[in-house]
């Protein structure tokens, strides 16, 4: 049985990672701060006053639950979700647990028990691993409630079907899950989710005389340009130049693919406003194709793993194949510590911001040597922390 770790712990080595840290070692480079409060952001220098800013949703990676003691009393971190929000408008960027929560908890629309989503204009998926897409549809579901209703339908870009199955991880066969689409893109997916609730929806419609769901979201499959992918089994994320997802007179929003093991598509996103620009990694082991579309920007948020939790997880082989499947993907698919700071350095980005945290309850002390190799700005995202762009309104 091959030993897992020290094959992604050498592949990161060649990618300039240094996995072999350990969880005992202490660098403490500042203060440290717990997770912040569900009941007020935190603002990063006067996030509110600028007209366009970053509001960190949630934090956590993974689709588990993180809760657990800090200061006396209990802390957690929600699911992966960001926005992005220009004059009062609001795009959001992935789905995780807890997003519905979290976008009235930030406050990003009307007041009232009966408002709250009115300021979305679209959602970004940047692939559909659950802890992305989670409560993707608590969004027009809860949406029906809060403000949507006579508005126009959110725009939802997602990933389109990766047309053929990964390959099994090791030996034996797996379950096949929906043989006729073994993988939908978001535009099936959605109507999937639909017929799920078709109960609820269809009661919804006919005694309260909800409008139709579909008039709260239109999804858009997308995937990139022909010719840049070949076989996403062989590789899923080649060298290819930013192609254009969406624009409006707000925003306009370039993706890459990026190299999240054997997801296919799975998308890193820029967002270019009139005061500034905001990068998004998405899930991506190290990888010239987000350098090259987060070139400059004024923030990187960027996704990140400590691979020393993994080893202590795990300890010393041997491992089921259970086991070596999961290290593989935690260590060859994801970003480390280590790694985080060059790459963000070498993509000239103003600040780094560190979200999609696993694991999601790490001592604050471990996130803050990511800064290691990078100049700039550090930050190490909160749920409900907001960073302002450029100018002031």
């Amino acid at each position: 049985m091959c030993d897992v770790i020290q094959q992604a712990s050498q592949h990161a080595l060649s990618r300039r990672g240094l996995i072999g840290a350990s969880l005992g070692a202490a660098a403490v480079l500042t203060q440290a701060s717990g997770p912040a409060s569900a009941s007020q952001t935190v603002d990063v220098g006067d996030a509110r006053r600028h007209r366009t800013r970053l509001v960190l949703l949630g934090t956590a990676g993974g689709p588990m639950t993180w809760v657990y003691p800090h200061n006396g009393t209990t802390a957690a971190r929600e699911g992966i979700a960001s926005a992005v929000v220009v004059a009062g408008r609001v795009y959001l960027v992935d789905c995780g647990l807890g997003v519905a929560r979290q976008l009235r908890l930030a406050n990003l629309g009307k007041p009232g028990d009966f408002a709250g989503f009115e300021a979305l204009q679209a959602i970004l998926l940047t692939h559909l691993h659950s802890d992305h897409t989670m409560d993707y549809f608590n969004i027009p579901l809860t949406g029906w409630y809060h403000g949507r209703p006579g508005l126009p339908p959110i725009d939802v870009y997602g990933p389109g079907s990766r047309g053929v199955l990964p390959r099994i991880y090791g030996q034996g066969n797996v379950e096949v899950i929906n043989g006729e689409n073994p993988t939908p893109g978001i535009e099936a997916m959605t109507d999937y989710l639909i017929q799920a609730f078709a109960t609820d929806i269809n009661d919804r419609m006919r005694d309260s005389r909800k409008p139709g769901i579909r008039t709260l979201l239109t999804p858009h499959d997308v995937l990139p340009p022909a010719g840049v992918v070949t076989d996403p089994n062989t590789d899923a994320a080649p060298p290819m130049d930013p192609f254009l997802v969406m624009e409006d007179d707000y925003v306009r929003v370039t993706a890459t693919l990026v190299d999240h093991g054997a997801v296919y598509p799975a998308y890193a996103f820029r967002f270019d406003t009139d005061d500034g620009s905001i990068a998004f990694s998405g899930d991506t082991a190290p990888t010239q194709n987000l350098i090259t579309l987060a070139a400059g920007a004024d923030v990187l948020v960027h996704e990140v793993i400590d691979a020393a939790w993994v080893q202590a997880l795990f300890g010393e082989p041997p491992y089921s194949p259970e086991e070596e499947g999961f290290i593989q993907h935690l260590l060859l698919s994801h970003t480390t510590i280590e790694q985080v700071g060059p790459i963000a350095e070498q993509a000239h980005v103003k600040t780094l911001v560190l979200s999609h945290l696993a694991p999601a309850n790490n001592p604050h002390e471990r996130w803050m040597r990511a800064k290691r190799g990078f100049s700039g700005r550090f930050l190490v995202g909160e749920d409900l922390m907001e960073v302002g762009i450029g100018r002031q309104s």
